[in-house]
């Protein structure tokens, strides 16, 4: 480990083991699996994952959540998160992730405070800082902590460690609720989001690994990564069109530029 993760590293546990006891946003991606290890490590029963289930939380996430969490060997809990019955949220405005996290930020305080636990954490890190993020307004009015982000982790800081670790979440991809394949004012139901969660799950069985299926009603636009993109133009061309088909689309569109993050927030508001 270079001087400079390692002093981010120390300065981590420093700040957990300041705080005592945490509950941890734990979605099992990169971000919150690294942080509930070393939270794990510093603080042990002190420290609480919790994972929010919900019809916009694909079941191959809660399943690689819960292998996760035992693999760290922490606890771990599970919560239904029911922002699909918030109309804020359904309606789909730009601040969308602002009701979601408000319900389920809201639902971790609830835990951490039964559980005499003084902290709720979240997984964001310095690279999270330029993009599009109400759900931040929420933490900050819950009183959420970021670690990760107040000892200057970065993304490659974060994959970096979690390689050092032996976590499985290394090199795991990008991955956001399935509500963010919408655009700002498409109403967000349930039939929808599994039409798309459909959609990606085939795709992942062909063996796509960075991809969004974004929802233009009749339109599938998918978003591939740079190296993924031939094979949806290629080989795979037909099974692609057929899948995605099949969960719904009347037609499969390729974007040119690939996946991004935010990709949604480009449009004019």
């Amino acid at each position: 480990m270079n001087q400079q993760l390692q002093d981010k590293t120390d300065k981590l546990k420093s700040i957990l083991a300041d705080m005592g006891g945490c509950v941890v946003a734990f979605s099992g991606g990169v971000d919150s699996t690294l942080l509930f290890a070393v939270a794990a490590q510093v603080l042990g029963d002190r420290a609480l994952a919790v994972t929010a289930t919900s019809e916009t939380y694909p079941q191959r996430e809660l399943m690689e959540a819960r292998e996760f969490a035992a693999r760290i060997g922490g606890r771990h809990r599970e919560v239904v998160s029911e922002e699909l019955d918030i109309p804020e949220f359904k309606h789909n405005p730009r601040n969308r992730c602002y009701y979601c996290k408000s319900e389920l930020f809201g639902k971790l305080k609830a835990i951490a405070e039964a559980e005499g636990l003084p902290y709720v954490l979240d997984g964001t890190n310095l690279d999270d800082r330029g993009d599009h993020r109400p759900g931040r307004q929420a933490a900050a009015e819950i009183g959420v902590r970021s670690p990760l982000e107040e000892a200057g982790f970065t993304k490659q800081d974060i994959r970096d460690l979690s390689r050092q670790m032996g976590l499985p979440t290394w090199d795991k991809p990008a991955f956001a609720c399935l509500s963010s394949r919408f655009p700002y004012g498409t109403a967000i139901t349930v039939d929808r989001v599994s039409q798309v969660g459909r959609a990606e799950e085939a795709l992942r069985a062909l063996g796509f690994r960075t991809l969004r299926v974004r929802y233009h009603n009749e339109v599938a636009r998918l978003e591939l990564g740079p190296d993924e993109y031939g094979s949806a133009t290629g080989p795979l061309r037909q099974a692609v069109i057929e899948c995605v088909k099949e969960a719904g689309f009347t037609y499969v569109a390729v974007d040119l530029q690939g996946y991004r993050t935010g990709a949604m927030n480009e449009a004019p508001e």
